[in-house]
């Protein structure tokens, strides 16, 4: 390796399969400057999951923050920034003919994490779900400075308006189908949908997509 021994992490971020690894070396032979490092990278949001970029770049080239791991004769860089969205993650192969090639299995999503279970809940259904937010939904989305606020509930379908950090945020339909929904379903079956009815075009976030009607 072309870095000190002391850039290596005792707690590697992600795993890579002996397949995967056995054809990053395989692309690495061909490549100059020989010996070069594995670099996985969070580039962005689709389709609700994390987006990301696996490429060939020197170890020496990796930052004191960065997690630098070791995998037999391959050394593997996570930026600073992608590491928490990686954890637990696994580089693997596929041969799928029309999406083959390395693929990352993350089971890390962008939407925030919410609180398990909202206690002993009862009332009507309303109230029940006023609890799941007030007690699972807004902790978890004020570290993203936001809210909800339940503004109706008819024939089982929630409607919510997402207020503070999340009100115009390019990631406000991830937090809601893949946190808020999860969220409220499971605690309450009486619940068969959540619609966004938020004004994002009025928000203060620089991306926006128009409010579910």
């Amino acid at each position: 390796m072309s870095a000190s021994d002391s850039t290596l992490r005792d707690e590697p971020p992600l795993a890579i399969t002996q397949t995967a690894y056995e054809k990053v070396l395989g692309f690495r032979a061909a490549t100059e400057p020989p010996g070069q490092a594995m670099w996985v990278e969070i580039t962005g949001i689709g389709a609700g999951e994390w987006t990301y970029n696996m490429y060939l770049r020197p170890l020496g080239e990796a930052a004191p923050e960065d997690a630098v791991q070791a995998h037999e004769d391959l050394a593997i860089v996570v930026p600073a920034a992608s590491v928490e969205r990686v954890r637990g993650a696994t580089v693997d192969w596929s041969e799928n003919l029309m999406a083959g090639g390395l693929k990352l299995i993350n089971p890390n999503t962008p939407s925030p994490p919410m609180a398990e279970g909202a206690g002993d809940l009862s009332g009507d259904v309303a109230q029940r779900a006023i609890q799941v937010l007030e007690e699972q939904v807004n902790p978890a989305i004020a570290a993203h400075g936001g809210q909800a606020e339940l503004v109706a509930l008819e024939e089982g379908i929630a409607y919510l308006r997402l207020g503070g950090g999340c009100q115009g945020c390019g990631m406000a339909t991830v937090t809601l189908s893949q946190g808020i929904e999860v969220a409220l379903k499971d605690a309450i079956p009486e619940i068969v949908d959540v619609v966004d009815v938020t004004d994002h075009a009025s928000g203060s976030n620089p991306y926006f997509e128009a409010a579910k009607k």
